[in-house]
This record gives C-alpha cells, structure tokens and sequence, in this order.
C-alpha cells in the first residue's frame, strides 16, 4: 500500500527514535491511521511507537485530545490553531516524547473556496521542544493521493524532531 519512499521515511524515523529513546504518537484525522500504519508496517516499530488518535470526527478530537468545541466551531476543523491542539493533546495524552497530528480535506468532497480539496495542517510537537506547524496543499485527483502525500509530509516532519 504504501510506496518505497514512504516505507524508507518510517524505516528511519524508527531508527533514528530508537537512538534517540524517543516515542511517538500520532493524531490523525483525514488520514485516518495511515500515519501509525505507515510506521507499524516498520518492524520493531514497537520499540517507539506508543500509541495512536484517528480522531475523525470533531467530537473525538474533543473527547480524546482535549480540543475545545468552540475553537472548532469557530475555525474549524481544518486549521493551524486545530492541528496544533492535536499535537499537544497527543503528547498529554500518552507516554511519547514527539507528536504528529494532521487535520484536512481529502476529499472528494468537503472542500470550501477558503478550504478547497487537498488542504491539510500538519503539526508536530516535542516534549521540551515546542510546536511546528505545515500548512501543505496537494493538488491531487484522487483522495488516497492526498491522504499519502500528508503521510509522507508528516513523517518528513516528524524525522526533523528527532534531532
């Protein structure tokens, strides 16, 4: 499922959080999983991944990560302010040392003319080493291309935090 490059990315980010005892977590919404598949599918992954959020709906962003209903109401969603609190929330949430977390439109629905198909907020977060945040637009056909290219996006981030 996942392309070489992708698998190479996760290959790394295990390792270099490996040397690092560093333990990751993810928040995913558009991507639904994909991010934690993407480094499970690393063996020994175990070693550094502590858990992950697929917190699609507002609701469970809420529940699980601690977003505040009105800031979602308010920006919405899809929104630096939102990924940003995912990220966060992931880290109080867990055990892990780095967060992923990414919120957007895949479509093929659901975009706006200030939120078209293929926007996405990414954001990561390090325990002692604050916030990131990528506002990513992939201009893609297909759902399953958008949601990769925010995989690939996240783990480039996320091998950043490592150092």
């Amino acid at each position: 499922m996942f392309s070489l490059e992708i698998v190479t990315l996760a290959r790394l980010l295990v390792d270099e959080a490996r040397e690092r005892s560093l333990r990751i977590v993810t928040a995913e919404s558009c991507t639904g999983g994909l991010v934690a598949g993407a480094i499970c599918q690393v063996a020994g992954a175990s070693d550094v991944f502590e858990r992950g959020f697929v917190t699609y709906s507002n609701r469970a962003k809420q529940e699980l990560l601690g977003i505040p209903g009105d800031l979602i109401a308010d920006l919405g969603a899809v929104s630096e302010p939102v990924a940003r609190m995912m990220a966060e929330g992931a880290l109080e949430n867990s055990n892990a040392h780095v967060a992923v977390a990414i919120t957007g439109v895949a479509g093929p629905g659901g975009g706006t003319p200030m939120k078209p198909v293929g926007t996405v907020h990414i954001a990561t977060a390090r325990t002692n080493h604050g916030l990131q945040h990528r506002q990513e637009f992939f201009e893609l056909d297909e759902r399953i291309e958008i949601q990769l290219a925010s995989v690939q996006s996240a783990l480039e981030m996320l091998r950043d935090r490592m150092t």
